[in-house]
């Protein structure tokens, strides 16, 4: 089983961004965890009041793809989708040739 890691930041422009994180960050982080090979989901904020950490970890890339599907289309996807994202996915490699960065989690 080839386990996939994503680590990275998100990174808001304004106070608006951090009201959006703060208002779907919850329900997010529920319904995340609870998705089949998921292994652990964590953001968190940093010092910086504009800038969250993310990590998590899925068990496999088709779990890792099967989450990206659902964020998409969740709340969270939509209502976030425009805040920046700093990731590095590691695990993709052995399936498709190359990692890939993450755009919605």
């Amino acid at each position: 089983m080839n386990t996939v890691e994503l680590d990275g930041q998100l990174v808001c422009h304004d106070a608006a961004d951090v009201a959006l994180i703060e208002k779907f960050l919850p329900a997010h982080i529920e319904l995340t965890r609870a998705e089949p090979g998921c292994f652990a989901f964590d953001v968190t904020a940093t010092e910086n009041p504009l800038v969250w950490t993310v990590s998590e970890q899925f068990s496999s890339p088709e779990s890792f793809r099967s989450h990206q599907q659902r964020v998409a289309a969740s709340e969270w996807g939509q209502a976030t989708s425009a805040i920046e994202r700093r990731y590095t996915v590691t695990g993709l490699d052995a399936v498709s040739g190359s990692d890939e960065q993450s755009a919605l989690d």
